[in-house]
Formats: C-alpha cells, sequence, structure tokens
C-alpha cells in the first residue's frame, strides 16, 4: 500500500442536488494514514451518500480530489458471492480488473480473521461473523490507503461486533478509514474524528475528538461528556 496515494484532504466546494433539492451541503475532511473518521446521522440524512460520493459513485458530486482507485469500500452486508469458495471471493476484485490474483496473499489475510481453514468453504456454511471477517479480509485484500465502509458492524451480535471492532481496528490500522454509523458508542470506540450529519442540506458538524487506542472504553470518565452531548445532539436532531 503506497501512503501517497492518499491525498492530505478531501473536500466539496458546492452542495450535492438531485434535480433541485440540495441534500448534501459543502464538506472537507482531512485525510491521513491511521486516521479514522465516523459519521454519525439520522436514517436518511444522507450518510450513505456522503460516503457514494467520495468513491466517484455519483457524477453529479464534485468531490475533489477525485479518489477513485484509492479506495476500498466495506458494505454493511458482506456482499460475498455465494457460488465462490472464501479464497475466491478475495481474489474477485483482481480477476474482475483483469489481473493475476495473488492468492498467497489472499490466503495469509484469511489467516489473519481466524479462517485458514475455511478458505473452500462457501459463504452459506458460515456464520454472520465469519462472513463479515472474510468480507473484512476481501476490503484488505484490494490494498488501497483509503476504507469506506457503511455501517459494516450493525447486523453483528455484540459479541462478533466486538471481535470485529478489534480486529478492524488490527489490520486497518495504517489505512484512512471513513465508516458510517448508528451507534455513538461504535463511533467513540473507533474514530478519532465524529462527525454528525443533520439539516437540509446535511452540514457534517465535527462532535468530538478522542484520544487513545482503539477500541476504548467509551465509558471511561474522558469519554462519557462527549457521549451524552453526541446522543443529545442525534435526539435533537430526530425530533
Amino acid at each position: 500500500m503506497r501512503h501517497d496515494l492518499l491525498p492530505s484532504s478531501v473536500h466539496s466546494d458546492s452542495a450535492l442536488a438531485f434535480g433541485s433539492q440540495a441534500v448534501l451541503a459543502p464538506f472537507a475532511l482531512d485525510l491521513a494514514p491511521g486516521r479514522w473518521i465516523a459519521v454519525l446521522g439520522a436514517s436518511g440524512i444522507g450518510k450513505s451518500t456522503l460516503l457514494r460520493a467520495l468513491a466517484g459513485l455519483l457524477p453529479q458530486a464534485r468531490v475533489t480530489p477525485d479518489l477513485r482507485g484509492r479506495i476500498a469500500w466495506m458494505a454493511q452486508t458482506d456482499l460475498l458471492l455465494p457460488w465462490l469458495p472464501l479464497l475466491d471471493n478475495l481474489c474477485l476484485g483482481a480477476r474482475l480488473r483483469g489481473e493475476t490474483p495473488d492468492t498467497d496473499r489472499a490466503r495469509a489475510l484469511l489467516g489473519q480473521v481466524g479462517l485458514a481453514d475455511r478458505e473452500s468453504a462457501l459463504p452459506a456454511t458460515l456464520s454472520g461473523g465469519m462472513r463479515q471477517r472474510a468480507a473484512l479480509a476481501r476490503t484488505l485484500m484490494e490494498d488501497r490507503p483509503l476504507v469506506l465502509m457503511d455501517e459494516p458492524f450493525a447486523a453483528l451480535d455484540l459479541a462478533n461486533k466486538r471481535r470485529l471492532h478489534q480486529l478492524s481496528a488490527e489490520l486497518l490500522s495504517m489505512r484512512c478509514v471513513i465508516f458510517v454509523t448508528h451507534d455513538p458508542v461504535e463511533a467513540l470506540s473507533l474514530a478519532d474524528r465524529v462527525y454528525i450529519l443533520a439539516g437540509a442540506p446535511a452540514t457534517l458538524t465535527l462532535a468530538a475528538e478522542p484520544q487513545g487506542a482503539r477500541p476504548r472504553d467509551v465509558l471511561a470518565p474522558e469519554h462519557v461528556d462527549a457521549l451524552r452531548a453526541i446522543q443529545a445532539s442525534l435526539l435533537t436532531e430526530a425530533a
């Protein structure tokens, strides 16, 4: 992974509109290897739209610089192709690009996420937590400096969510990560900068800058006030 492919910042100087309706106000985000950015907000406010704009998936979005080719995407659902074994799922991106997959690296990544003995398994034979670990390995297989994650842990039970938080914190420690979540605890546990997206058009506002190694104990005294403030902001916006 080349860190020089990651710009120091990304911004949009004009609002993103669908037809005559502006849905996302101009924004700017500072990027850096190892930085995690969380985006919170009400359902339908535009969090996923923001990620799609950053990924270059919305032609009307004027995001500078163009980040395409520098991004790996981890979705809320694992998106594993059900007819492919895990190893082939990890190698799919390379094959779609007409490249020769690095199967040794794919096997090593499956080992890192605790699935070394499942490379020939079909997704349907795996638990939800195992599938999300495979999705994390596939994200790492793309070896991009910027990782966009759209509620990647939302469907997991508490135990698996904690395992994936720890694993993601370890394996994505040198990437810049921007992730969407509805959970203030998750945001404060993982992110270095927590933003709230609110309003019409939706505007990004910096709400907290937690310190310390991730995942953090957000019930520790130094984080409780930030947690309460974020929860209050989200409840006020919802009301």
